[in-house]
Order: C-alpha cells, then sequence, then structure tokens
C-alpha cells in the first residue's frame, strides 16, 4: 500500500469533525466556530460558513445531498442546504458534542452532554430524551432502524427512532474507558449489524446489534479520537493520540500508516466511493491522501493467487474460474505460486502451502511448513522445495524449513524474476536485471548462465515453449525477441509493458500496452486489439490479464495470425495456429484455402473440425484417386473449384486436362445449359442431343412438362415424352407421337397403348396395336373392354388365341349369373377343370333347392365332360368311371323328377313280355330275362326297346353299312317308314310283321331268379335282316363303344337325342322341344348345328 499525499491546507484553529457531500465533491470541517467549506479535488476553500458564537464540535451531511447540519459549544444545532444556506436553527440546554444522519428517513440526532434530540423536516419540534451521562458519539444503523450512543461513562446505548433504549453495552473500562468514537459498518455483505467501538481504554472492539462482542479487544496503545470505515465497509480508519491515521482490517488487524502528523488526529474520513482519505488535526492541518493499494499476486499457466482485503489470500482457477479464500489475518506482503506449491509472506513469517491432491481442477490447500521469520524482500518465489528471496541484487534459496542453502550476488539490481520450470530440487530460474543482463540461475547450482547482455534495463521477461527464443521488455517499453543459442535480435517492437509467449505455440506471442493487445506470430506483422491492463500468459487462445486488481482470461481467437500463415500458403502452420482458437468461419477459410492448395491433410482435419461431410466425401474421393494412380493436379483442384461454386475456373481446368465431358455434365447438373451450349460450341451432334435431354429432365423437374415433352421428342427421347404426356393425360400428344413413330419402334408404341387404355381411349389403342402386330395386345384390349363380337372375330381369324378370349368371357359370364354360358365358354376354351368345376356347383345348388331336372342335366353335363377328358389313357379309368357315375346320376334325378310329379310307372319287360313288380330286388333289369329297362327320358315309362351286342370281330363301321343294305324281304313282311331329322331319328312300322322267324329278339328265355343275364349277341346275317329303321345307335366318342338298340313294336315311334343320346317317346320329344325350344334332358338348343 502506498499513500500520496494529495493537497493540505491549515486552518487557524483545531479540526474537530469533517464531513463530505455523498457525491464527494465538496468537504465540510468543523474549525473553530465556522464552517469550511472546501473543494476535494484540488483543496480549494470554496466558502467559510459563520452561524455559531463557539466552537464547532460536530458536522453531518444527510445521505440524500440535500442538508447537512453542525453543531457548536454554543448549544445550538444549524440545519444547512446544500447551497450553504442556514434554514434551520434549534438549542439544546448544553454544547453539543455530535450529530448524525439517519441514512433512510434522513432524520437528525443531536447529542448534547446530558440528552439527545431526534428531530426530522416533518417535525415542528424536536424530540428530546435525557442522558445519564455526556453523549461523545452516535451512528445509526445501515439501516436507520436504530442509533448507537457512545457515552463517556464507557456505555454504548441503542435505541430505536423513538430514542428507547433496546440494548446497553457497558465496557469493561467503566469510567475509565470512556467511548470516544463508535461507527456501523457499512457493508451491504455483512449478515448481521457490526459496531466498531474505540474507547480511551485505548481499545478497538466490535459489538452486534444485540450488544454480543465479536471477537477480542484489539489493543491500540494510544488514545483514539475517530474511527470510520471505507465505503463498503472493507478497511477502518483510526486516528487519534499517536498523531497518525492507522489502516485496520474489519476485524481490526493492523495493516499500515495511511499519514503521520504534527499533532492528535481528531477526525478522518474517507471520501465516498474511493480511496481517498481526508485527516483533520489538533493544530488546524488538513491534509488530503490517496491510498494506492498494490496488487501483492502470483501466477503460475493457470492458477492465479492474490491478495484481498489486504488479509485474504485467494486462488483463481482461471479456465473453471474457480476460487478458494485462505484467510491469514495478517497483512499478507508477498505471494508467490508454483505448480502445487503456494507461499504467503505475512510480517512476521511465511507459510508454504500444497494441494491436497495432484489433480489439476483441485483447489483445496493445506499448510505444509511455516518459516517464522521476519523477512524483507522485494520479490518472493517459490519452487517444488525452495522459497527463493530477491532483496535488491542479492538472491538467496532456503529450504521450507527456512535454512539459506543458496545465496547468488548479481551485478545490478534484480527487476524481474520468474521459474522457468525443471524438475523438483533443480528448477530453473529466469533472472533480468537493471543492467540489461539475463541469467539463467539452477536452484541447485551456484553459478548463474548468462543468456545475453543488452543496453537496456528489463522490465519483463518470458521464454518460448521449447527454450529456443527469450522475449524482453526493456525500460523504453520495447519487447525484443531473442534466439537465445545465437544471441540474434529476431526482432522488436514498440509499446510493451508486459510480454508472454504461447505456452501451446513456439512462434506465438502476445504483448501489451498503450490500452492494445497486440499478437505476433513468427515474423509477422502485429495483429492488435483494444485491452486494459498487463499480459501474464497465454494459453492456447486465453490470454491473462491484469487489470487494475483483477486478473481475467480473455478469450482471443488466433484469426489474424493463423490468416497470416495462410497468405503464404503455410497450411500447416496455419492450422496449429487455428487450434488454439478461432472463429468456424476460420476454420472454414483455412479448409478452402488449404483444398486449393491441394494440401488434403490440413483440409480433412479443417473439414473435420466443422463437420462438413460434404467436403470430407470429395477429400475421400480425389485420395482414393490418386491411390489408384491419378495424379492430374488440374483435374483435382477442377473438381475443388466445382464444389466451391467457381464453375467457369472448373470448366477451363476440365478442359485443360482434356476431360471436357465433366464440364459438361457439372454444367448439366447445374442447369447452366446455356453455358454448357457455350462451352460446347459447335460439337460433336451426341452431345447436343445429350444436352437437350437433360435440359428436358430439368424442365420436367421444375413442373414446366409442355416444354419437357417439346425437348424430349426433338431429342428423340420418346419413351420420357410419352410418359409424361400421359401421365397428365395429353391424348392428342400422345396420337401424334404414335403415329409419328415407325412401327419397328414397339417399345414407345406399347406405352402409348398403355397410357390409351388407362386414359379410357380403346379406339387408339386398338390402332396402335394394329400398327404394332400386336394381336394379343389388341386382344386382351377387347377383352377388357369387353367387346366380346371383335374379339371372337380375332379369336376366329386366330384360333391360337381361342384361350385368351373364352376364358375371361367364362369368368365375365359367371360374374354375371350366367353360368351355363360360362361353363361351355370354359369348355371351348379348352379349360375342362373350370368347366367341371362350374357344373359341379351348378349341380349342388340344383340339388339343394330341389331343381331335380336341372340337377339331372347338369349331371349329364358332367359325365360328357368326364367323357371328355377320358380320351386321356393316364385319366380314362377314372373319368369312365365318372362319367357312368354321373349318367346314372342324371338319369335317377331326371327319373326322380316325375316321381316327384306322382306318375305310376308299371315295368313291362319288352324281351320276355314279363311284368315286373314295382319295387325290384334287381335293380331296373327285367325278373325274368335279366334285361336292362330302356326308360324314356321324358315320362320314365319302358321302352320297347332291346339292346343288342355285335359279334366280336365286328366294328361299329361294319355293323352300320350291314344294316344300312336293306335286304329283300317277304312280301307279307312290314314296312318301316324311317323319319330322319337334325334332332332326330324316328322309325315308324306301317305293318305287322307275320312271322319272325328264328328273329333272336323273339326268343323266349325263360330264366329263374338268381341266373345271369345273356344278352343279345347278332352276327353279320342277323344285321343284314336289320333295317336301319328298326335300330337307334347310341354313338359314343372313342374310348366308349357304340350301343344298338332295336324297337320291338315299330307302330311307336321313338325320338333319340342325338347330344345326350337319351330316348323318348316321339309324341313326348316333339311337346317338350316346343314348350323350351331345348331338349328336355341335356337342354341342347334345336337350332344348334353341333352335334
Amino acid at each position: 500500500m502506498r499513500v500520496v499525499l494529495t493537497w493540505r491546507d491549515k486552518a487557524e484553529q483545531c479540526i474537530y469533525d469533517l464531513a463530505f457531500k455523498p457525491d464527494g465533491t465538496q468537504l465540510i470541517l468543523a474549525a473553530g466556530n465556522r464552517l469550511l467549506v472546501y473543494d476535494t479535488s484540488d483543496g480549494t476553500l470554496l466558502q467559510p460558513l459563520k452561524g455559531h458564537k463557539d466552537t464547532v464540535y460536530c458536522v453531518a451531511y444527510a445521505k440524500d445531498g440535500k442538508r447537512f447540519a453542525s453543531g457548536s459549544a454554543d448549544k445550538s444545532v444549524i440545519i444547512w442546504t446544500s447551497k450553504l444556506e442556514g434554514i434551520l436553527k434549534y438549542t439544546h440546554s448544553d454544547s453539543i458534542q455530535c450529530v448524525s444522519y439517519n441514512p433512510v428517513t434522513h432524520q437528525l440526532a443531536s447529542c448534547s452532554s446530558n440528552d439527545f434530540g431526534l428531530w426530522s423536516p416533518e417535525q415542528k419540534s424536536v424530540s428530546k430524551h435525557k442522558s445519564s451521562s455526556k453523549i461523545t458519539c452516535c451512528s445509526w444503523t445501515n439501516d436507520g432502524q436504530y442509533l448507537a450512543l457512545g457515552m463517556f461513562n464507557g456505555v454504548i446505548s441503542i435505541r430505536n427512532k423513538n430514542g428507547e433504549e433496546k440494548v446497553k453495552i457497558e465496557r469493561p473500562g467503566g469510567s475509565l474507558s470512556p467511548i470516544w468514537s463508535i461507527c456501523w459498518n457499512p457493508s451491504r455483505e455483512e449478515h448481521n449489524d457490526i459496531l466498531a467501538v474505540a474507547d480511551w481504554g485505548q481499545k478497538l472492539s466490535f459489538y452486534q446489534l444485540s450488544g454480543k462482542q465479536i471477537g477480542k479487544d484489539r489493543s491500540l496503545n494510544f488514545d483514539p479520537c475517530c474511527v470510520s470505515y471505507f465505503t463498503k465497509g472493507e478497511y477502518i480508519l483510526l486516528g487519534g493520540s499517536d498523531k497518525q491515521v492507522s489502516l485496520f482490517t474489519k476485524d481490526g488487524v493492523r495493516l499500515g500508516t495511511v499519514g503521520e502528523q504534527n499533532s492528535w488526529v481528531w477526525t478522518c474520513k474517507v471520501k465516498p466511493d474511493t480511496n481517498y482519505v481526508v485527516v483533520g488535526c489538533q493544530d488546524g492541518t488538513i491534509s488530503f491522501y490517496q491510498l494506492i493499494f498494490s496488487t501483492v499476486h502470483g501466477l503460475y499457466k493457470d492458477r492465479y493467487a492474490y491478495r484481498d482485503s489486504m488479509t485474504d489470500v485467494i486462488v483463481q482457477h482461471l479456465i473453471t474460474d474457480q476460487k478458494v479464500r485462505i484467510k491469514c489475518k495478517e497483512l499478507v506482503k508477498k505471494i508467490a505460486i508454483y505448480k502445487h506449491r503456494l507461499a504467503i509472506q505475512l510480517p512476521e513469517k511465511i507459510l508454504i502451502y500444497e494441494l491436497y491432491s495432484d489433480d489439476s481442477s483441485d483447489m483445496r490447500y493445506r499448510v505444509k511448513e511455516k518459516i517464522v521469520r521476519k523477512f524483507e524482500c522485494n520479490l518472493l518465489v517459490v519452487c517444488a522445495d525452495h522459497i527463493i528471496l530477491c532483496q535488491e541484487k542479492r538472491l538467496q534459496c532456503l529450504s521450507f524449513s527456512g535454512v539459506k542453502e543458496r545465496e547468488w550476488q548479481m551485478e545490478s539490481l534484480i527487476r524481474y524474476i520468474k521459474v522457468i520450470g525443471g524438475p523438483p530440487g533443480r528448477e530453473g530460474l529466469l533472472v533480468g536485471l537493471k543492467n540489461g543482463q539475463i541469467l539463467k540461475i539452477f536452484v541447485d547450482n551456484l553459478f548463474a548462465i548468462v543468456l545475453l547482455k543488452q543496453a537496456t534495463a528489463v522490465r519483463c521477461l518470458d521464454m518460448s515453449a521449447s527454450r529456443n527464443k527469450l522475449a524482453v521488455v526493456d525500460e523504453n517499453d520495447t519487447c525484443l525477441v531473442y534466439d537465445i543459442y545465437t544471441k540474434e535480435l529476431l526482432f522488436q517492437e514498440p509499446n510493451a509493458n508486459s510480454v508472454a509467449w504461447n505456452t501451446q505455440c513456439e512462434d506465438m506471442l502476445c504483448f501489451s500496452g498503450g490500452g492494445y493487445l497486440n499478437i505476433k506470430a513468427s515474423t509477422f506483422p502485429v495483429h492488435q486489439q483494444k485491452l486494459q491492463g498487463f499480459v501474464v500468459g497465454y494459453n492456447g487462445s486465453k490470454i491473462f490479464c491484469l487489470h487494475v486488481f483483477s486478473m481475467s482470461a480473455v478469450e482471443v481467437p488466433q484469426s489474424a495470425p493463423m490468416y497470416q500463415y495462410l497468405d503464404r500458403k503455410l497450411f500447416k502452420e496455419a492450422y496449429q495456429i487455428a487450434c488454439l482458437g478461432v472463429t468456424d468461419t476460420d476454420w472454414r477459410e483455412l479448409a478452402m484455402e488449404a483444398l486449393e492448395g491441394l494440401e488434403f491433410e490440413t483440409a480433412k482435419k479443417a473439414f473435420t473440425r466443422v463437420q462438413d461431410l460434404r467436403y470430407l466425401e470429395l477429400i475421400n474421393s480425389i485420395e482414393e484417386r490418386k491411390k489408384r494412380g491419378e495424379s492430374n493436379n488440374d483435374l483435382f483442384l477442377a473438381d475443388v473449384f466445382s464444389y466451391q461454386g467457381k464453375f467457369h475456373e472448373a470448366a477451363k481446368l476440365y478442359k485443360r486436362s482434356g476431360h471436357e465431358n465433366l464440364a459438361l455434365d457439372m454444367y448439366t447438373d447445374l442447369r447452366m445449359f446455356e453455358y454448357a451450349k457455350d462451352f460446347l460450341g459447335s460439337g460433336d451432334p451426341k452431345e447436343t442431343k445429350m444436352l437437350i435431354t437433360k435440359q428436358a429432365d430439368w424442365a420436367r423437374n421444375i413442373n414446366e412438362p409442355k416444354a419437357a415433352v417439346e425437348m424430349y421428342i426433338s431429342a428423340g427421347e420418346h419413351l420420357k415424352a410419352i410418359e409424361i404426356s400421359g401421365d397428365h393425360g395429353w391424348v392428342d400428344t400422345l396420337i401424334d407421337i404414335a403415329r409419328k413413330l415407325d412401327k419397328a419402334e414397339r417399345e414407345p408404341l406399347l406405352m402409348c397403348a398403355h397410357y390409351f387404355k388407362k386414359l379410357d381411349n380403346p379406339g387408339y389403342a386398338a390402332e396402335t396395336y394394329l400398327k404394332i402386330g400386336d394381336l394379343k395386345s389388341l386382344i386382351q384390349l377387347h377383352v377388357e373392354t369387353q367387346r366380346w363380337d371383335e374379339a371372337f372375330t380375332l379369336g376366329e381369324k386366330h384360333p391360337e388365341f381361342k384361350d385368351d378370349i373364352y376364358v375371361p368371357y367364362a369368368h365375365w359370364l359367371a360374374e354375371n349369373d350366367r353360368f351355363e354360358e360360362a361353363q361351355k365358354a370354359f369348355h371351348k376354351a379348352g379349360r375342362k377343370g373350370e368347366a367341371v368345376r362350374v357344373l359341379e356347383q351348378l349341380t349342388h345348388n340344383s340339388v339343394v333347392e330341389s331343381r331335380f331336372n336341372d340337377a339331372a342335366c347338369y349331371y349329364w353335363m358332367l359325365s360328357m365332360q368326364c367323357l371328355d377328358i377320358a380320351q386321356d389313357p393316364a385319366q380314362k379309368d377314372v373319368m369312365l368311371s365318372k362319367f357312368h357315375h354321373f349318367q346314372h346320376l342324371a338319369e335317377l334325378y331326371h327319373g326322380y323328377h316325375a316321381i316327384q310329379r306322382y306318375t305310376e310307372l308299371v315295368p313291362l319287360c319288352y324281351r320276355c313280355s314279363t311284368n315286373n313288380p314295382l319295387l325290384n330286388n334287381l335293380g331296373n333289369v327285367c325278373i325274368n330275362c335279366r334285361q336292362p329297362f330302356v326308360f324314356s327320358a321324358s315320362s320314365y315309362e319302358v321302352l320297347h326297346l332291346v339292346e343288342f351286342y355285335l359279334e366280336e370281330g365286328i366294328t361299329d363301321e361294319e355293323a352300320v353299312s350291314l344294316i344300312d343294305l336293306e335286304a329283300p324281304r317277304h312280301k307279307h313282311e312290314n314296312k318301316w317308314q324311317e323319319i330322319t331329322s337334325n334332332n332326330s331319328q324316328t322309325l315308324r312300322l306301317d305293318e305287322t310283321m307275320d312271322s319272325m322267324g328264328d328273329d333272336p329278339f323273339t326268343a323266349k328265355l325263360s330264366f329263374e331268379g338268381g341266373s345271369e343275364f345273356v344278352p343279345v349277341v347278332v352276327s353279320r346275317s342277323v344285321l343284314r335282316s336289320m333295317s336301319r329303321r328298326d335300330v337307334l345307335i347310341k354313338r359314343w366318342p372313342p374310348p366308349l363303344k357304340w350301343q344298338y338298340f332295336r324297337s320291338l313294336l315299330p307302330d311307336a315311334s321313338i325320338t333319340m337325342c342325338p347330344s345326350c343320346f337319351q330316348m323318348f317317346h316321339s309324341e313326348d320329344y316333339e311337346l317338350l322341344v316346343l314348350q323350351h325350344t331345348c331338349c328336355p334332358y341335356c337342354r341342347r338348343r334345336v337350332d344348334d348345328p353341333s352335334p
């Protein structure tokens, strides 16, 4: 702490009291019977104020600055305005000893020898209260709630705003220890109101509002006359009979002398919110001092230790901003910090602290050693196992136990000392002298090493991280940088007050001076930015700066030095600088510059930092190509330019490297078609076509389909033109394209037809299919649009497409409940399985619904389907079995239809003329001759027909030819009339035959039950004797054999359906055909020409 006298004046009388105007511009002094008003800036006496008739003992200014009050031995109190005008006067019964304004309500307390009064502008009168003793001093609490009164009898009385006593404090000395001055601590940070008490028992003590004493009494060894706090309550001023003002901590620890005087000090106060102190003395001297609190601190890397409140040490971690306070309770004179050690010099000892752990973030310190000895030193340095004391020219190395181990005597005054690291117990010190010498000293070596000698005195030193360079700031504020080994001066810079090398980068340093921070990289020009204070450290992008009393870590982007390296294409060095701390924009610029310089490693690191995957992919691609042997840097740079948007430069490089196609691809990808055309000039037509195609692609993407279609057509890209036209429903455009296309261009024409179908234009689709001769697609079109007539016409001309027509037709019929037609269509298409399934379903439905006549018809159809399938040898046996089964079921259901109508049937065998019972155990055969009955398919009466078989060796064709011979007959034989039509074969017998001779049909075979059936077998001669009018033939398709029947009653006409081969009485058949226009059994239409 330094004390500087600002101004001094001398009054004629004793200065008993003084008060500052709250804004600090004026000083009011009580001198004799006058008040003196001074200008605090230069000590000019502005005006003396006369109003009292006797000595003025006290003066006080209201906190709002509007008025002040003075009290005198003439028993009066005068209220003055800030304009130095007296406005009010009131009196007490005795001399006024002290006055004090309430800091909140501005109520005035005035105290005399036997009472005290409370007055405020709102009151008309002064409320007075008696006192048991002479009141010597008074002070209000910060909140204005309580008034403390100090009395001559050693008592402190604490009163409320109404004057009622709340607390009474009695000092141990009683009347032998008069209370001469009291003051409440004005600090807002204290949890309790604290009252400082100075008594003439030569003690300083502290009390809480409750009356409880804080700590012990502090002995003063003089009679105190005045006590006052600094504005924020951090220090106390105390003056008295020792003829000086002393500075104390708020806890009462003496720190030093403010100013020595020639007589008693009756009053001392601090100018509001400053470090200026005014002192008033017995002999009338007024002294105005400035207190300069010197910074006591130490720094090692990111740990900064500094003195606070003169008796505390705060260790601050500059990166994490963690802080720890070490209370020493004595004046801290010097601080040194190094790694895990902390040294604090107090007036009578040195304390050595160490960290609890080796953790870099640990902030807990504990005392390791105490050296209880008084040392005089200018500088203090601590190492791992030693402390270094510097006193003018001498350096002493002491162990932590206080033993002096080594001493060095310098040629000149030591101006700067710094620990530069090293093994424990062997650390190196960098020492700068006033004569310009710079030395390196090892704590375990008696001999100092002279690094270099310069002409000017050293103020500040620092060594680079690799110990190769030395930076010096001299007394002329010049920063000089030397090569330690060659002693060469590398460069120098003006206006420097401190310097620091970057601990992470060898070639970077910073220095401060003239309100600027200067950053220098290598030998490049200095980069400046405004900064107040002193640079004390430089780590990465953080610069540690001491400004006044506070240390701060300033984050400084290293942009400027990085760009200096970039300008010289020193990309690796620029990257090292960027790693210390630059903005994202700077990183991107570094990446781009390195990329353009084809320094891919640096570019990759920089792009990784800004997380630009696009450029990282480009770099990776180029590196892969280089591994494959590509070495054309023009091509690599062209790719880089294209990524950066420098398209024309990229095109030139592509062309220069012989890759014009890449330039064209770039322009077209960017839709820069005009540039592409300019670049292409009158080149290859294929390239031009490709360009138009890409332009059309772009027009399509930006939703200009019309333009895209036109461009696609001009480029010959018909498929894309058709796709766009079809998607937009432009039928006219599609048909124009289709008609212009050659029939050989099958794919685009098929696409046109597809869109015509989709857009419900089957006519255009048919036209297109015809153009390319795609009959199958045309038939499919007719089928899909259900234009069956056109499909059938095509099917007749091209039978190979029958399946493609009739199968969908059958499905369509089935979907429209036209199952019978669907079955026929399936059959016609050769889909026998589907035809059978449809018939089976129809049959099942008919039986369930009791439509037995329909069921009979469907079973007959099923049987015929099975017969058709039986032509396949693999399925012959199974299908024939099914044929007979379904034939039998057809007959059953047809017969049941008649039975259901209650038709009574009496079976008669026309072979043996035997009447058969209705219920026959043998089934539908004669009980006598076992001949199977042949029933009418309408009435189910037994027909007069007998089935005969051909002798072995006679084929069906031979038998028919023998029957057709028409052998001559006897004149008396009957005449057969044969009626033949498309629908039936009818035999009519005109005359009855008189004699049948040996006709096997008339042979009466009498068999009893259990006898086997003997079929009628005819020879060739018998066949020749037959007339074809007598014979009905069921001409079954293979693999079935034909069946032969002969009528035994020529006068009864019988008709056989040529389709289902069912027999009917001719009259019944004709009637049913007239009713239904079809066969009553198989339902074959009479106009159907098919067999």
